[in-house]
């Protein structure tokens, strides 16, 4: 009987649930489904910097590229950090074969607020030679099952694949002006913050559920997405359409997002201890 019902009325079905301050998969409102992450061990031999990370069935891997190339002519001392979010359609009956849509170009954006505004990487540290040489990160993030909350399981992803590169040292040859790579000696990117995502639904434009399922955002009148960095500061708060939400609600959820800021950076710091040679 209540599979019938979740079909024919799935909000009804979600709102017996709420009033009880649960949900059908069990958790409290202000639960996190399971994480874990993997780093480092993503079988991504080409990349330079790898993590795959699981927020119950979603499931994200990011790979990071790095590439030399001249820096641009009006920021001589900078590289280049670029991010891009890939929902193919193996992930989900939702997303079609083909050109971006619009989910993955929204995330896309997402993640590259969250690298600037959170100031992630100085894209100076990434400067080799000023005005001739610069690194250029290629961080691809590609959903491999969607369940929801595409948004923090691509933060996570990006930030412990970051943590996980390690760039040779480049030289240029002053007689001849060509680089010199050497793969033997390579050094950890400076990760100067560890920006972390907390998505929250919002239902009948008053309750708040963190971590939505992807079932949870159909049903939802509203999402909104808050990033803290180490010190609690917020380096942004999306939040596209849907519901407003009161001050109090936002503080709310700030809050939460703090806790939820040293729980994935205790995550982040125990699986990098674990994998470091002795």
């Amino acid at each position: 009987l209540s599979i019938c019902f979740r079909t024919v009325e799935p909000l009804e079905y979600y709102r017996r649930f709420l009033k009880e301050n649960c949900r059908p998969d069990g958790r409290e409102l202000g639960e996190f489904r399971a994480t874990t992450v993997n780093i480092g061990k993503c079988s991504i031999t080409t990349a330079d910097g790898s993590a795959l990370v699981k927020l119950g069935n979603t499931t994200v891997i990011c790979g990071v590229k790095a590439e030399l190339a001249a820096p641009a002519v009006d920021s001589a001392d900078k590289g280049y950090i670029v991010p891009n979010v890939e929902l193919p359609s193996l992930c989900s009956t939702r997303f079609r074969s083909g050109p971006p849509g619009e989910e993955a170009q929204a995330a896309s954006q997402f993640i590259a607020d969250v690298i600037e505004n959170s100031q992630i990487i100085a894209k100076e540290d990434l400067c080799i030679a000023n005005g001739k040489l610069a690194w250029v990160l290629y961080c691809d993030i590609i959903c491999l099952d969607y369940d929801g909350n595409i948004l923090d399981a691509s933060a996570f992803a990006l930030l412990a694949a970051l943590k996980n590169v390690q760039l040779p040292s480049v030289t240029i040859n002053e007689e001849t002006g060509l680089s010199e790579v050497n793969l033997k000696q390579k050094n950890p990117l400076t990760i100067r913050k560890h920006p972390v995502a907390t998505s929250f639904a919002i239902f009948d434009d008053t309750l708040l559920i963190v971590d939505p399922t992807a079932e949870e955002e159909d049903l939802a009148t509203g999402t909104v997405t808050i990033v803290t960095d180490d010190e609690g500061r917020l380096c942004s708060v999306h939040k596209p359409g849907g519901s407003p939400l009161t001050g109090a609600k936002l503080q709310d959820c700030i809050t939460r997002a703090i806790t939820r800021h040293k729980e994935v950076k205790k995550l982040i710091d125990k699986v990098i201890k674990s994998i470091k040679p002795n």
